[in-house]
């Protein structure tokens, strides 16, 4: 029986319907004809930054890590607060991100609002900003995906449950991240991104100061890391801005020294140093320590991965003019 050219074109135009259009693809290629330049502006932009400011890695990694980690990879966490919502950025957790990070988003918010108006998100620049520094350091390289589209909403009420703390024990961590469908050799892999970077002494000064009543500090730490922490931190109450390296051997270097730290008492931080004694997370971390090229591959697959969680796709979200302002004023 033949069917009508009526009734097989309504068919077809069904069927089109359920596929996903170009635009809602994300590819590595997105920009390459409404914005050209987007991949040579990225890399002057952040190459100027880091190359100035040598912290911006660890800074943007800490970012898009708290931004993608709360309700997707959407640059909520880019919203400045106003007088009618407080933003994600008010959470207690996100005050201590470092400005350098966000000074870097603007910068290339700016440069390529100049060179292809309207076009490219926010929560790409993120993305694309993590990728270039980690390899700039000498991490390794990983694919992005583009055509992300940037949160209409931003709640700061929703961040404490979503983002670990220093002191939380680690089975919820490893349950935190497994919610989000991540297994635990891909969150050891991940926190190897405390390989660059520094952390303020509140966030580890309850192992240095008064630890117990038969020890002043830690015994898990190295007993000269932790005299030296503890004659570093001296004043920290006075000086809140006073911090120490996540990896004192290669601070500034993507590498697999802050899993070798652990092993020898140098871990930093309490979540640090708890990826050593359970079960579960030290086999990762004795890998990752012996193994270099292993720590890279599932860091680089984890990433990519993380930077496609929860991500926002057409009228999902929008592409803001300014990072820190929603096009349309909440109220």
């Amino acid at each position: 029986m033949a069917f009508p050219n009526s009734l097989l074109l309504a068919v077809l135009f069904s069927f089109l319907s359920l596929l996903p259009s170009a635009q809602s693809r994300l590819s590595t290629e997105y920009y390459n004809k409404t914005c050209p330049q987007f991949h040579n502006v990225m890399q002057r932009i952040i190459a100027d930054k880091q190359l100035g400011a040598p912290t911006t890695a660890a800074a943007i990694l800490r970012v898009f890590f708290h931004d993608c980690f709360v309700n997707g990879c959407d640059a909520s966490l880019l919203i400045a607060s106003n007088a009618f919502n407080k933003s994600e950025l008010a959470a207690d957790i996100n005050l201590s991100l470092a400005g350098d990070a966000f000074d870097l988003i603007v910068r290339a918010k700016t440069a390529l609002e100049l060179e292809c108006p309207g076009v490219v998100s926010c929560s790409d620049i993120l993305a694309v900003s993590a990728r270039d520094l980690v390899v700039m350091v000498g991490g390794p390289f990983y694919k992005v995906r583009l055509g992300r589209k940037d949160s209409k909403e931003s709640d700061p009420s929703i961040v404490e449950s979503n983002i670990p703390k220093t002191t939380t024990p680690m089975s919820k961590i490893l349950a935190l991240f497994a919610a989000k469908g991540f297994s635990a050799e891909e969150m050891v892999a991940l926190t190897g991104a405390h390989t660059i970077g520094f952390s303020h002494c509140k966030e580890f000064a309850n192992r240095i100061f008064n630890f117990s009543k038969t020890s002043e500090y830690d015994p898990a730490y190295n007993p000269v890391f932790a005299q030296g922490l503890r004659k570093l931190c001296a004043n920290y109450t006075k000086s809140p801005e006073m911090s120490a390296f996540n990896d004192v051997f290669t601070p500034g270097k993507f590498d697999n020294m802050y899993f070798k730290n652990l092993q020898r008492g140098l871990g930093l931080l309490l979540s640090d140093q708890a990826m050593l004694t359970d079960n579960t997370t030290r086999p990762f971390v004795d890998l990752f320590a012996a193994n270099q090229t292993a720590f890279f591959d599932t860091f680089a697959r984890s990433m990519e991965k993380l930077s496609l969680y929860k991500i926002k796709r057409n009228r999902e979200g929008e592409v803001r003019r300014r990072c820190d302002q929603f096009n349309t004023l909440q109220t």
